[in-house]
């Protein structure tokens, strides 16, 4: 088996020859281990003869077809040309030209124009400025074709230069489009009558030519996949570190190996600290993924890493799990699925008025009581086909548990990715599946006037996450705070990370038309490039003023789902953050048991100014009593051991289940007290799913403990009662607007407070467990209602967290009004 000679064995390293890329498209090295590449055996050189030419070592074969068109300058001593060539007719059918310039080690200039004319490609190479020792010296190309290092075609190209001009060497060759891409390497031989041996011309870099055949340089933005007018895909991707990085292409979504795997040069196909390449859509490649090679303690050449923006991803590859590895997605080489938006119109909710629903797509409607088809059950169409249930409630907006591509085993608190949903939330399990029935979901319930909330980790990501591998000095905190290494934290407020956020944040408004976002472990967004706490914290403050996101409703939530704990912090909101008020719900919480302060009580029901008087307002407190991590409604009052002590919760006098009476219902009376807590403060409840229903985890607080949501329990006695108790809560909230859904706080002329029989209240004694407060209509505003031609009065609400009953003595009631006693009619 031929070999080509020493100076012909080029590696994929080839094009770092200082090759300047003229023209818009260029490309780069590849490594190939297709089974096109197994193809490439012989070259068969097509060409018209020309007097005194002479073309050695060339071998026949029905595979490759090499058309050249030869011409000599004035001090090279050739033959005249049978037939010349007109350029500008050829100029005219070249598509897509991409032109390399090189330097010689002589002085000289070698151009080499590449394109595609109808279905073959065309390499066109122009020689000019080179000096000989001798008048009748002759100029050669030789050279040969490969795919990589370790695939050098066997045979060598040598064939002469024909002058096109006094001072130009020209030659054309042909390539059938089938066999690429491919490599034409190649050096200058000029040779005298005497000395036939010659001088090897070389680049400026002491290399041989090379360009590539079939590919394309690229474009370094946008990042991720994308596709031009003419098909073509373009792939773009950051890594800061990485010394190469290669392209893998698969052709079976079942394959360990890829089919093709073209390896990036950093001269022609990195701009900046965006690696680029572009390639044909006519190939039949089905997925792709990436390799970054560099330091061996930041880069593992032999992991195949899925693209940060990939917006399709393919399950994992089979046999990861079971062979210990981790899993391994790739993104899919297709367009995102069109979607029919026409009439979908977001119901763009005043903040003030929001009424929120947080669930978990699959438990809430996977349990085979959802009475939902196989395919339908646990996905975003399950959530539509229960849009009644919300309805029935008086909701307005829900708020999901983290839907994007999660690690299975750890949960959805700990991604993958950041711009597509979980596949396993589609009918089929498939990606576009999900992306459809997502999209559908959220057109559904703009339709029923309830807006969709995501909730979104940014902090962390799960081990081998979409970014590990791919440029960890970059993207994640190393070297700086040791437990956020440990904990695979990402550098949010280095610029890449950033922009990599602001980028996945408007993805999901502009094709997903999501209306708003709550950031878990918000508390680490204000962490610097080197773990500092910072102040103004750029990521914070950009999505803040990001136009995309100006009408989304953004939320900090700086519960940790390492320390399973929320962090008090003061969060920088510029005005625009609302906040997880995790004080509501301790306050609320230890007052209901007996322990907490009328104080404590008094700030979480006016709004919770301790926290929202900084230039925000109640309506920016999300409250809530219990959510998807810590105890249930019903497990908040069914259980209290000492290793829930964290949890603030009280048994009601047995721990666990129970068929006493008396502790039945005082749990009964304790779960309808949180409910008109939360409902009747300022600021926006938040209902966790379930808990109309005693949707119970057995005193668990682990969110893994959560059971799929049984859609019997709302038919039960307990269901229907406490679903109805929600809805007239609601309805009264929404029609007491004017004091229970304010966008500022009350004035303090509108609100009066009362102890035990019109007394003071007892602020500073710990024994009072007593509080009645008067919410007063503001006249000034008119007292009209729109929808009955009645004054709306005043509201007085007590509560009382004794073992012993109050006689409340009632204040004078407005002029002309008399007290009602509101009281909800469970039939």
């Amino acid at each position: 088996m031929a070999t080509l000679s020493p100076f012909h064995t080029i590696g994929s390293h080839c094009l770092n020859l200082g090759a300047n890329e003229l023209s818009k498209s260029a490309v780069t090295s590849c490594v190939c281990k297709s089974k096109v590449g197994q193809s490439l055996q012989r070259i068969d050189v097509g060409r018209k003869l020309l007097p005194g030419e002479v073309v050695h070592n060339v071998a026949q074969s029905p595979r490759w077809s090499l058309g050249l068109r030869c011409f000599a300058a004035a001090r090279v001593s050739v033959e005249q040309a049978e037939e010349s060539v007109n350029k500008t007719s050829q100029v005219d059918e070249l598509q897509k030209q991409s032109t390399y310039l090189f330097r010689t080690e002589t002085g000289g200039q070698v151009k080499v124009f590449v394109c595609k004319r109808s279905v073959k490609y065309v390499v066109d190479i122009e020689v000019s400025s080179l000096q000989f020792s001798s008048d009748d010296s002759h100029l050669k190309l030789s050279g040969g074709l490969y795919r990589s290092n370790r695939d050098i075609i066997n045979q060598i190209i040598e064939t002469p230069f024909i002058a096109r001009s006094s001072s130009e060497l020209a030659l054309e060759l042909e390539f059938e489009a089938e066999e690429v891409p491919c490599y034409l390497s190649f050096l200058l031989k000029a040779s005298s009558r005497v000395s036939s041996s010659g001088l090897e011309i070389r680049s400026h870099r002491k290399s041989s030519f090379c360009v590539p055949i079939g590919l394309d340089q690229g474009y370094p933005a946008p990042l991720g996949l994308s596709f031009s007018t003419d098909g073509s895909m373009n792939f773009a991707v950051y890594s800061r570190n990485a010394e190469s990085l290669v392209l893998c292409l698969y052709d079976d979504n079942a394959s360990e190996e890829p089919a093709l795997e073209l390896d990036l040069d950093p001269y022609v196909n990195r701009t900046g600290d965006i690696w680029h390449a572009s390639i044909e859509g006519a190939w039949t490649f089905v997925s792709y993924g990436y390799r970054c090679k560099g330091n061996r303690d930041t880069f593992h050449a032999k992991h195949v890493l899925l693209d940060p923006y990939a917006k399709i991803i393919g399950s994992s590859i089979p046999n990861h799990h079971e062979s210990g590895l981790l899993p391994k997605h790739l993104g899919r080489l297709c367009k995102e699925p069109a979607f029919d938006w026409s009439g979908d119109l977001s119901p763009k909710i005043p903040l003030e008025q929001l009424l929120v629903y947080r669930l978990n797509v699959m438990q809430f409607t996977k349990d085979k009581s959802s009475k939902l088809p196989a395919d339908v059950a646990g996905t975003f169409s399950g959530v539509t086909e229960k849009v009644q249930h919300l309805k029935d409630l008086g909701i307005n907006a829900v708020l999901l548990e983290p839907i994007l591509t999660f690690n299975e085993q750890k949960g959805p608190y700990f991604p993958c990715h950041f711009f597509s949903p979980a596949n396993l939330y589609g009918p089929s399990n498939g990606s576009v599946s999900a992306i459809n029935s997502m999209k559908g979901m959220v057109k559904s319930l703009h339709a029923n006037g309830i807006e969709i909330f995501l909730e979104v980790v940014f902090t962390h990501t799960a081990e081998g996450g979409a970014l590990q591998g791919l440029d960890d000095l970059s993207y994640y905190h190393k070297n700086s705070v040791e437990d956020l290494e440990a904990r695979n934290a990402l550098n949010c407020n280095y610029p890449v990370v950033q922009q990599l956020i602001l980028d996945s944040l408007r993805h999901w408004v502009t094709e997903f038309h999501i209306d708003g976002f709550c950031f878990i472990n918000a508390s680490c967004l204000l962490r610097g490039v080197h773990g500092e706490r910072l102040s103004r914290p750029p990521l914070v403050e950009a999505i803040a003023f990001e136009p995309v996101l100006s009408m989304t409703k953004i939320i900090a939530d700086c519960w940790d789902p390492y320390d399973k704990m929320p962090k008090e912090i003061r969060f920088p909101h510029w005005k625009k953050w609302a906040e997880m008020n995790t004080k509501f719900c301790s306050d609320i919480r230890n007052f209901l048991r007996g322990q907490g302060a009328l104080s404590s009580l008094a700030t979480r029901l006016c709004g919770s100014g301790d926290i929202f008087s900084d230039g925000r307002g109640p309506a920016f407190s999300f409250n809530f009593i219990a959510r998807n991590f810590g105890l249930p409604l019903v497990d908040l009052v069914s259980y209290s051991n000492a290793e829930l002590a964290s949890e603030v919760s009280w048994n009601c006098g047995e721990e666990g289940p129970t068929s006493n009476t008396a502790v039945l219902e005082r749990r009964l009376k304790q779960i309808r007290n949180f409910l008109f807590v939360l409902y009747i403060s300022l600021g926006i409840p938040v209902l966790n799913m379930g808990d109309e229903c005693g949707h119970s985890s057995s005193g668990s607080p682990s969110c893994g403990s959560r059971k799929h949501l049984d859609w019997n329990t709302m038919t039960t006695g307990f269901g229907i009662q406490t679903t109805k108790f929600i809805s007239f809560l609601i309805s009264l909230r929404k029609r007491r607007s004017d004091l229970l859904q304010k966008r500022n706080f009350l004035k303090e002329e509108n609100i009066e407070w009362h102890g035990s029989n019109r007394s003071p209240p007892g602020w500073e004694d710990p024994s009072c467990k007593f509080l009645a407060m008067r919410l007063k209509a503001d006249k000034a505003e008119g007292q009209l209602s729109s929808e009955a031609s009645q004054l709306k009065g005043d509201l007085f609400i007590a509560f009382n967290a004794a073992d012993r009953a109050e006689t409340i003595i009632l204040p004078p009631p407005p002029e002309g009004m008399a007290w009602r006693l509101l009281t909800p009619f469970f039939g």
